[in-house]
């Protein structure tokens, strides 16, 4: 096993035998760790925590550590993270809470950069980006595809929605629109769909097309929220982009970002 002679390994661990865990790595009991991942160096994972296969930790992230809320009593929460994510300096990822259901939850294929903080009872998607000093209150949802820019701070119980573009530095204290393009300018406003995200993704044009006019009936209008939605279900034909757009809207309990 390529496992360094300085780093800590609790006995109770569970970690694959093809795992590399480089120099002054610290891992604590009640840790599983799949095939094929490495901790480059300097890496703490506390438990209960299950991590899948091929992920990548770089140097002073802290996994699995307690969740950083007053009324957390030593209860076993847990983490749990899923395959070929790469996580990288700084990232501080918590427990979960009781009182949020217990776990905090990561998918695969998510880019996590440097000083980000995932906090308890976070639910991210797959293929999600979180740039630099991305900072996520606890019980904070965000869906498959969605991009949070650097230095943005997320408010606790905010749902992000799929596909979803922030710009770096916007405050979110409220749910973001799937497909939006979300920026803080003078205040935090939605600008439309994020179109160019959408078509690297390999949206077909028709797709972009009926979520674009569901937009300028949303953002451009002069309907309101509730007008709009109205409209757009009365309509034949909208797709389901425009029918998951519809629903996160109706389901919001924050409200959402216009």
């Amino acid at each position: 096993m390529n496992f360094h002679s300085t780093a800590i390994i609790d006995p109770r661990a569970q970690i694959h035998p093809s795992c590399k865990i480089g120099p002054y790595c610290v891992i604590g009991p009640e840790v599983e760790i799949g095939e094929g991942c490495h901790l480059i160096s300097h890496v703490t994972i506390e438990g209960p925590t299950k991590i899948g296969t091929d992920n990548e930790f770089f140097p002073f992230c802290s996994i699995g550590m307690a969740p950083q809320d007053i009324s957390y009593a030593g209860e076993p929460t847990r983490l749990e993270i899923g395959n070929h994510n790469e996580i990288r300096e700084f990232v501080t990822i918590n427990r979960g809470t009781i009182k949020g259901g217990g776990i905090t939850r990561m998918g695969s294929h998510i880019l996590v950069m440097a000083y980000t903080h995932i906090a308890h009872d976070c639910v991210i998607q797959d293929h999600v980006i979180l740039a630099n000093a991305a900072t996520l209150g606890g019980h904070v949802i965000v869906e498959e595809w969605a991009q949070v820019g650097a230095l943005c701070p997320v408010h606790h119980f905010v749902r992000i929605g799929a596909h979803a573009f922030i710009g770096g530095g916007t405050t979110i204290t409220k749910d973001v629109l799937p497909f939006s393009k979300t920026v803080a300018a003078r205040d935090t406003h939605a600008y439309g769909m994020n179109a160019i995200g959408l078509e690297r993704r390999g949206f077909s044009k028709e797709r972009i097309s009926k979520i674009h006019h569901a937009y300028k009936l949303l953002l451009a209008s002069k309907l309101n929220t509730t007008q709009a939605l109205e409209k757009l279900k009365a309509e034949q034909n909208v797709g389901e982009d425009v029918e998951m757009l519809i629903r996160f809207i109706e389901e919001s309990e924050r409200g959402v970002i216009k």
